[in-house]
């Protein structure tokens, strides 16, 4: 006999009401919102930045995880087995035989692919999670404009097939950094993933719509979503709705109202 409670864990992340479509999760957490506001605010500095963005992403990973990987049943005895036979927990969990890849894109996303990296480890089985690791800026001109995408170099470690390989990139700004990167993956690296997940602290409708026109199947976890530059109508509007009229950065492609640079922000590097 057993117990069926666990047997199928039905599991859904509280998420904004939006209209941009499927595969976007901006997540309704006044835990993580209370986070995100007090690291992005001006007095927050080092090493309070980090420290908060370490326990922002464990939370942001749990979810992803929770939601996208796929889980198995168990049946694994408890320490009571000793004394009654009935001392076994049967139920549904992650399975731990899942390919996962992490991927670094420096700088800001170097610590949240870290810890990324390390809970994947602890929920799979080792040898399956790997971390990549790209090297890109912004490229912009002499009035500070961005005006696309830097590539320093890459280092991959092997295919993706079948792989869930995830996106750990705070500041979904204006999508050019993931897109890139997801391009990577797409045409010079060996194997079909299972899937895409971008992670980031926030994003802007801006972001949202070059990732979904770029790459479509890649899904996005969000804390927030900020459009602070858009009129004033919008802001009484489900975030979606007028898309096209949503503005969220600045003219220097900086998010509003955002927290800054987190690339400078979390390495005290302002350059």
């Amino acid at each position: 006999m057993r117990d069926h409670t666990y047997d199928h864990i039905p599991w859904k992340p509280a998420e904004i009401e939006h209209r941009y479509g499927e595969g976007v999760h901006i997540l309704a957490d006044p835990f993580l919102l209370g986070q995100l506001a007090v690291l992005c605010a001006k007095g927050t500095i080092q090493p309070h930045v980090n420290r908060l963005v370490a326990e922002i992403y464990r939370s942001l990973v749990k979810v992803a995880i929770n939601t996208e990987f796929p889980r198995h049943p168990v049946s694994m005895p408890t320490r009571m087995i000793e004394h009654t036979p009935q001392g076994i927990f049967q139920g549904e969990v992650i399975d731990p035989e899942t390919r996962a890849v992490t991927v670094n894109i420096a700088r800001a996303g170097t610590l949240p692919s870290q810890i990324t990296f390390d809970l994947l480890n602890t929920v799979l089985d080792p040898p399956l999670v790997r971390q990549d690791h790209i090297i890109m800026n912004r490229a912009t001109d002499a009035e500070g404009h961005v005006t696309g995408i830097d590539v320093g170099g890459s280092k991959i470690g092997g295919d993706v097939d079948d792989a869930i390989v995830v996106f750990p990139d705070p500041m979904g700004a204006t999508g050019g950094s993931l897109s890139t990167a997801v391009d990577i993956y797409k045409h010079e690296v060996h194997g079909t993933p299972r899937k895409l997940v971008a992670l980031n602290l926030i994003v802007t409708p801006e972001y949202l719509k070059r990732v979904k026109a770029d790459h479509p199947e890649v899904i996005v976890y969000a804390v927030r979503l900020d459009r602070g530059l858009s009129p004033p109508e919008i802001f009484d509007t489900v975030p979606g709705e007028r898309w096209d009229e949503e503005r969220g950065l600045s003219d220097k492609q900086y998010i509003v109202p955002g927290g800054g640079g987190f690339g400078e922000i979390m390495n005290n590097a302002f350059v």
